[in-house]
């Protein structure tokens, strides 16, 4: 999403380009702060985040605690401007324990050792 909305922006098409995330019903962000943003970046989720409050859902996966989005986002005080939109209307579902994709890798490795 944020590789889309630079290029659409250095493009002069970053209206346009911001429809495409407004106009779906629910969107779907995956892995946030995977990569950290740099703060023109941070401002175009921002400015998504912003544009969809109260209007459109949004789902939000991410392994940082919302204390590490400063970071994440380059800016404590642009963080908080989107944790304070994202956070008014939902519901936080926080999932501990090992992963998902891991977990079932062992057992694959688990099964291959023991048929040897």
């Amino acid at each position: 999403m944020v590789r889309n909305l630079k290029a659409a922006e250095a493009a002069g098409r970053l209206a346009n380009k911001l429809g495409t995330y407004l106009r779906p019903g629910v969107l779907v962000v995956d892995e946030v702060g995977y990569e950290i943003l740099e703060r023109g970046e941070a401002n175009l989720v921002f400015q998504v985040i912003s544009k969809r409050y109260e209007k459109g859902s949004i789902i939000l996966t991410s392994n940082k605690t919302f204390s590490e989005w400063g970071q994440v986002f380059g800016d404590e005080v642009l963080a908080t401007a989107i944790l304070d939109r994202l956070l008014h209307h939902c519901d936080v579902i926080a999932i501990n324990g090992p992963s998902y994709r891991l977990k079932n890798r062992l057992k694959a490795i688990e099964r291959d050792t023991d048929v040897a």
